[in-house]
């Protein structure tokens, strides 16, 4: 893909992390957030991206983009191929910036939102051209996790949402297509079910923070990064597949094993989980964890790299690409 202008607004923890994989792609970015402190924020950020890329490819030499720090929304949106909103997680918000940026684009520029949740037919109804408009939920940090689901709005046209899958594919994605809109998306969906599940077990004394993370990253959770839910369960019914396990396990769905109501998030509730995440850490900043996370996902790519699969696949097929695009 040729080299793109990508305007950004909204430099939090996923602007910055957008910011970071497209730079890092050779992109060039202008990223407008009224933060004063966000030239100084999106280095941090794109620093750690660059050792974590390094780490991942480390034959790889593409060039990286360049950084403006734009004063406005309409001068981030200006001049750019391509516009990535990653605001808060308000409606009115959101549609009042989309209508901004629709007003200063031009009128064959993709507008993606990062919304993890929120309707795109809802988010697209204050724009004058909403055929434009996608959903495209990435996952933090987003310049290392290669999910997004991109999900378009009743005014989407199939050509929005084929170009904004082609693009994320060429930085290094894994698009999801959510075929129909629905609060929450998939990912969430899943994710929020398990949180929910997880802070009934703390209210109930049954658990800590750091036993209920136990019980994913040292069980289920490895699994989950190459093969997710059902084709887990498929292996589990043996040769007979998904059909024996249905058959085995199915009655269990009829037994009170999880509470999909979340808990009412009480004063003592939250004291609760704050105070059991705060020992879990053990003191160490939310710098050293993010270190830690990094170095973490970049072994457990690479090893999935090795037996091109999943994950691993498409870290592959990515550095096949940065290698024919930067030559011997």
């Amino acid at each position: 893909m040729s080299k793109q202008r990508v305007g950004l607004v909204g430099g939090g923890v996923i602007g910055a992390g957008w910011a970071a994989r497209f730079l890092l792609e050779g992109h060039d970015v202008a990223l407008y957030d009224p933060d004063p402190e966000i030239g100084r924020k999106l280095e941090t950020v794109v620093a750690a991206a660059r050792r974590a890329r390094a780490q991942l490819f480390p034959n790889a030499a593409t060039g990286e983009g360049a950084l403006t720090i734009a004063p406005s929304i309409e001068a981030a949106a200006a001049d750019a191929d391509f516009v990535q909103e990653s605001l808060p997680e308000r409606e009115d918000l959101k549609q009042r910036v989309l209508k901004a940026i629709d007003g200063a684009t031009r009128p064959d520029v993709i507008i993606a939102s990062s919304t993890s949740g929120l309707l795109p037919t809802r988010l697209q109804n204050a724009m004058s051209r909403p055929e434009r408009f996608v959903v495209g939920h990435p996952f933090n940090p987003v310049y290392l996790l290669p999910l997004v689901e991109v999900c378009g709005g009743a005014q989407t046209a199939q050509a929005t949402k084929t170009a904004a899958m082609a693009l994320y594919r060429a930085i290094g994605m894994r698009p999801l297509h959510v075929r129909k809109e629905i609060d929450g998306f998939i990912a969430d969906r899943l994710l929020e079910a398990l949180w929910r599940e997880a802070l009934w077990l703390v209210n109930d004394g049954v658990a800590t923070t750091e036993e209920i993370d136990d019980a994913i990253r040292y069980g289920a959770g490895l699994r989950w990064s190459f093969m997710g839910t059902f084709l887990t369960y498929r292996m589990a019914g043996g040769e007979a597949g998904m059909r024996h396990f249905l058959a085995q396990f199915g009655p269990a769905l009829k037994l009170p094993w999880t509470k999909l109501e979340a808990p009412e998030l009480t004063e003592a509730l939250i004291d609760q989980v704050a105070e059991q995440s705060d020992a879990q850490a053990g003191g160490a900043s939310i710098r050293e964890l993010e270190a830690r996370r990094d170095a973490c996902l970049v072994a457990v790519l690479d090893a999935l790299r090795t037996q091109d699969y999943a994950a691993g696949a498409t870290i592959a097929e990515h550095e096949r690409r940065i290698g024919e695009r930067s030559g011997p």
